[in-house]
């Protein structure tokens, strides 16, 4: 793979222009209705009622501030390298890449965080016996395992949210998984073919894509990732474990000297016990020892996509870098504990809970609705349960050409429900509560 091409330099007028169709991407991104809709999705926690944590807007905008510096950085050092690529291209291009894709990372997550992903899953696996014969083995596949990168590459490339028209390397750097869900080889144990990062409706528009970026292919449908799809991976990583971590500690989840010597582990050198316990705040200890955590855990991250780039380049190397960088056994320990004493808090399990069974109801009500319009024939309460959607995703049902784009199209409708939508409408259509009456 080479950079020009992977940037898709042919496109790109001169880097003198005042905005560039990058900082285009951030803007379209950051305004796009999907994108709102994550200040009420959960992250970890609740939202308590005399604190603050953090939701999948605020998550989306410090990893998009994170992948920023670490786009900038790798961007500065690959331009000294390549100092012909330097009158098309900047490293505050790098930098905006990689920031419009983690600002996008988790935009297409449903409500309830990963139990929504897995209650849409287990719905159609539950469900097989009466609808597995509707579809095809690709379809099914992108089915009964709901993924939220497949569904956010869906989203970012469906003309009805405004028509985002992303450039190529903006959703390249955006796909971390660069396959479908069915495949004849998983490829073990690369990192890129973990999960799947697109649906069989989208797979014709990710083939187009990697062909122009010059993609390394490795099996059928199955590609080498973008190399700032390794950066947006790392920023989302470092975020979740520190931050997280901070959240935790805000709550009583963690105490407050098991946080500091977690940070104190991932910080090293720089770490200074009596500078810190001059601040008399300790809420604001921790603020500072996170960020310190991060800025080290950026610096690590650069080091190691520089010193392995002809790796990345020619798809040798494919783990992700917090997992291969010198902190990695520090933020091992902190995703552990993280773990035992954060993500399976009973507030945590509570979401879960609901999650499962608010996902669910949804689906019971409106996929034989959904089913039932290509049919031709509807029972009363499917007629019902159908006109409660709205009129643009009846549509997209009703002009769907098979049951499984219908099903595409209802399950952007439900997945792009905020938590307290998914709630509110779950209580209406199960008779919890009447309209006016929640």
């Amino acid at each position: 793979m080479h950079w020009q091409q992977l940037l898709d330099l042919s496109e790109q007028k001169s880097i003198q222009q005042a905005r560039t169709l990058f900082d285009r991407d951030y803007d379209r991104i950051i305004f796009s209705h999907p994108f709102r809709k994550l200040q009420d999705k959960t992250q970890v926690h609740p939202l308590p009622e005399h604190d603050f944590v953090h939701n999948r807007l605020t998550h989306s905008l410090e990893v998009s501030s994170v992948g920023r510096s670490l786009g900038r950085l790798v961007g500065d050092s690959v331009l000294e390298r390549r100092p012909e690529m330097a009158r098309q291209i900047s490293a505050n291009d790098f930098g905006t890449i990689v920031a419009s894709a983690s600002l996008a990372h988790d935009i297409g997550n449903p409500p309830f965080g990963h139990s929504g992903e897995q209650a849409i899953s287990e719905y159609f696996l539950l469900n097989a016996k009466l609808l597995e014969s509707e579809f095809t083995q690709k379809e099914w596949a992108d089915l009964v395992n709901f993924e939220g990168n497949a569904q956010g590459f869906r989203l970012l490339n469906k003309s009805g949210y405004q028509g985002l028209k992303l450039t190529a390397p903006t959703l390249a750097a955006f796909t971390k998984y660069p396959r479908p869900a069915l495949v004849s080889d998983a490829l073990k144990p690369r990192r890129s073919q973990k999960k799947y990062g697109f649906y069989v409706s989208e797979a014709d528009l990710f083939k187009e894509m990697a062909h122009k970026l010059g993609l390394k292919a490795l099996a059928e449908e199955q590609w080498t990732r973008h190399p700032l799809a390794f950066l947006v991976e790392a920023a989302d990583d470092i975020c979740y474990h520190v931050i997280d971590l901070e959240d935790g500690c805000n709550l009583g989840l963690l105490s407050q000297e098991d946080t500091i010597e977690l940070y104190a582990q991932v910080i090293g050198e720089r770490f200074d016990r009596n500078k810190l316990y001059t601040i008399r705040s300790k809420r604001e200890q921790i603020a500072v020892l996170r960020a310190l955590a991060i800025s080290e855990l950026i610096d690590q991250c650069k080091t190691l996509f520089l010193d392995s780039e002809e790796d990345i380049l020619s798809g040798k190397f494919d783990v992700s870098l917090t997992d291969a960088i010198p902190a990695a056994d520090h933020l091992a320990q902190i995703s552990k504990i993280s773990v035992q004493n954060i993500y399976r808090s009973r507030t945590v399990l509570e979401i879960e809970a609901a999650g499962f069974t608010v996902i669910n109801g949804l689906l019971e009500a409106f996929v034989p609705a959904a089913c039932s319009i290509q049919k031709g024939k509807q029972t009363r309460k499917e007629q019902v349960c159908y006109r409660l959607l709205p009129e643009d995703t009846r549509y997209e049902i009703e002009q769907a050409p098979t049951v499984y784009l219908a099903l595409r199209a209802l399950l952007d409708f439900v997945s792009g429900l905020t938590d307290s939508n998914a709630m509110n409408l779950y209580r209406k259509i199960g008779g919890i509560a009447l309209p006016g009456k929640i």
